[in-house]
Order: structure tokens, then sequence, then C-alpha cells
């Protein structure tokens, strides 16, 4: 089978689009949609656009909801307190760091797994969207029974290029695919959040704090969590024209495209 790894987002809606022209080939027979349930609403209202564009199906799958899985506060057998699925937050304690970025193996990259497997049992090839200007995003399977591919790699294609195409055949640009609190996100995108969302990001950021904040003692190096890298609360920024892309630090690149 080929299987396009579908983020909703600008390269692999391109990518999913060129199959659908036969300016990719073979055909895909299914693209997988990896639902974190934490996404803006354009990214949803993006994808149900999209799946009516194309000859094959898209399965969407979830691990729960990111949010509050990220917020749970779990007490182990020892009386010890943790949380599971973290995001890459920026921390500020002893020293300036970052959390273990666990979300997207647990949200993204695990259910599609469990989804090809339930799909077929022999070995898939894995279309992933990363553009040549993210070929640091490149990585191997981890597993034998898909093989990833990067179409986009192969044409030569940047994300610019991805939207260039997307206009030299009349169709909608989408915006990048990432959970509203993302701490990858620049400058930019924090600004074009909708009021809403960066209300909720602005809210996340707090209950994060009060979760961490649960299971940190005296005897750990207290690490208080921020969405930004100014480690400073998130309606407290002020936020610059600045384009770096933070997104070329996520694994594997199943985030953002």
């Amino acid at each position: 089978m080929n299987i396009i790894s579908l983020g909703a987002g600008v390269q692999s809606s391109t990518m999913a689009l060129m199959a659908k022209c036969g300016e990719l080939t073979p055909m895909p027979d299914c693209a997988i949609f990896a639902d974190t349930q934490a996404e803006p609403k354009p990214v949803y209202d993006w994808l149900d656009w999209l799946e009516k564009q194309l000859p094959y199906p898209v399965h969407r799958v979830t691990a729960g909801n990111l949010q509050s899985a990220s917020l749970k506060v779990i007490t182990g057998k020892s009386g010890r307190k943790y949380t599971k699925h973290r995001i890459p937050a920026f921390t500020l304690g002893d020293k300036k760091g970052m959390f273990q970025r666990q979300c997207t193996l647990d949200f993204k990259i695990v259910p599609i797994k469990r989804k090809v497997r339930e799909l077929y049992k022999g070995k898939v090839t894995m279309w992933i969207g990363i553009s040549l200007d993210e070929v640091i995003r490149m990585k191997p399977s981890r597993v034998k029974y898909i093989e990833n591919i990067w179409p986009l790699i192969d044409k030569r294609m940047s994300r610019q290029s991805c939207l260039n195409w997307m206009k030299k055949n009349d169709y909608p640009l989408p915006k990048r695919s990432a959970c509203y609190f993302c701490p990858f996100h620049n400058d930019r995108e924090w600004k074009n959040l909708s009021k809403e969302d960066f209300a909720r990001a602005v809210s996340y950021e707090k209950e994060l704090q009060t979760a961490v904040a649960q299971v940190q003692n005296k005897e750990t190096n207290i690490a208080v969590p921020f969405l930004h890298p100014q480690r400073i609360p998130l309606d407290k920024v002020k936020f610059s024209t600045d384009e770096a892309d933070l997104f070329n630090n996520e694994c594997e690149g199943h985030c953002g495209i």
C-alpha cells in the first residue's frame, strides 16, 4: 500500500493534491490524519474541504485529546506524581531548558502506525510531506513494515514551491497544521491565531504550569513551563516579525505539514 501521512498543512496537502492530479505516482491507496483534537478550527475546516477533493479515502485517527492528556497529573503506585504526553515547552528554573517532547510520538506517530496495521499486514510505503527547506526533519521509519519516502524532496520542492503550485492550480492556501498551543509557533503564527485560540493558549499555559508544579518538589529542579521562548507569560509577549521556524526541531516530520 501507498499511504500519505496527512498533516493537513501546506506540504502534505500539496502532496495529496499533486497525487490527485497525477503529478505524483502511484495513486495513494489512502491518507491518514492523526487528530490531536487540539488543532485550530481553520485546520479542521481545511481538512473537510480537502477530503472532498481527493479520489482516495482519508482516515482520521486519534489517541485522544492532547490538551487534557498533557495536563493530567498521575499518581503512581509509589505515590510519586508525574505527567505524561509532555509538549516541548520552554522552561525556566535554575537553568533555561525545554521539556522532552512526547506529544508527536504519542498523538501522531503511534495512532498512524496503529491504523496502518489495521489496514494492511504487509509492508507499507508512507509518503511524508517534508519539503526541501526542511530536509533536516527526514528520518527513516522505526518499524520494518513501514518505508518512509519524501516525494516533495524528490521533486526538489520547498514550502514556497508548494504554495506556488497551489496558486498555479487555483487551490486555496492552507495554514500550517499545528496545535493551537504548540511552542514551535513562530511569532507570526502566534499573531495569526484567532482571538479565541490565543485566549485558549494563554489559559492552557497557566494550567500547564499548575500541573507541572504539582509533580515537582524541593528535591527536584523547579522548572516553570512557558509556550514562548522568551519564557514569559504568553499574553505578555511582544511578538516580532521574526520568521524563525522552530518546526525543524520537530521529530520525524509529522507536525506542521
